[in-house]
């Protein structure tokens, strides 16, 4: 079974990542915490796109948020996407699924 609760939360997390601009927001926010301000000014892309892009990071688990004053600084979470995407490649990767049914074998042995 996946870590994912269900397949829209995985299918929420891979739909974000499919899009090259959130993509590249993760590579920047792996750097550290940034403003939205600070994003926008990295893309040549409207500060309401930028916005669009974070909220839907934001509803992917993949970024989180925190409010300082009239600033909203974001930052990657790192465990969320990684678990996610090593759920998946342990559910889809051949080496690893011959590895679960070599073990489900030994263990029923």
């Amino acid at each position: 079974m996946l870590y994912c609760e269900t397949v829209k939360d995985a299918g929420r997390i891979f739909r974000a990542l499919a899009d090259p601009t959130r993509r590249q927001i993760l590579q920047e926010l792996k750097r550290g915490e940034l403003t939205a301000g600070t994003i926008t000014g990295r893309f040549a892309l409207s500060a309401p796109a930028i916005s669009r892009h974070l909220a839907i990071l934001k509803a992917a688990d993949l970024v989180s948020e925190r409010r300082e004053a009239n600033r909203i600084y974001y930052r990657l979470e790192p465990d969320r996407l990684a678990l996610a995407l090593g759920d998946f490649l342990s559910q889809t990767c051949a080496t690893q699924v011959l590895l679960r049914r070599r073990v489900r074998r030994a263990g029923s042995a």
